[in-house]
């Protein structure tokens, strides 16, 4: 593993966060957001535009590995089916970039990150500054896509352990 891409998809605010697992200790590389309800665009504008700033992203860092929250389901049936249209279009830009693409809930990783499933996004955000060295957060949706990218380092490095054990 060297360079993984957590994404936090939505259709108006889509997180990304970037970890280099290359090295002893990962480190954050970058994090943000991309911008999607700016003026007047319209829904499928918006997910051109998420297209678009992807393949930026995917270029600049060149991950081998892309990790997209799993979409669970809402109260409001429109935002769940926006937001499934948001996650396709992640999904298929990273395996259009030949990455290896795995998906977790967000319980899932709260859980790695703090060891609660039922942590606030504030807290996964403090604890992510101290793992990672990070001084702030502008954005909630990109401490929880670094999220992604760290949970999924952790529970890899736990398979190779497992894997290692059941070698010897």
């Amino acid at each position: 593993m060297s360079i993984i891409l957590g994404i936090d998809p939505g259709s108006q605010i889509t997180g990304f966060g970037v970890i280099d697992t290359s090295k002893d200790k990962p480190r954050a590389v970058s994090h943000g957001i991309i911008q999607l309800k700016t003026g007047s665009l319209s829904f499928n504008d918006r997910l051109l535009l998420l297209s678009q700033k992807l393949d930026h992203i995917l270029k600049k860092y060149q991950p081998n590995i892309v990790v997209v929250e799993k979409l669970f389901l809402g109260k409001n049936p429109d935002s769940a089916f926006k937001l499934g249209h948001a996650r396709g279009i992640c999904i298929a830009k990273a395996m259009e970039s030949r990455c290896m693409v795995y998906e977790y809930t967000p319980r899932e990783v709260k859980k790695t990150i703090t060891g609660s499933g039922s942590s606030d996004k504030i807290q996964v955000a403090e604890v992510l500054k101290f793992m990672l060295g990070i001084n702030h957060f502008d954005f909630l949706d990109a401490s929880d896509a670094l999220a992604l990218a760290y949970h999924h380092h952790c529970v890899h490095k736990a398979n190779m352990v497992i894997s290692q054990a059941k070698q010897n």
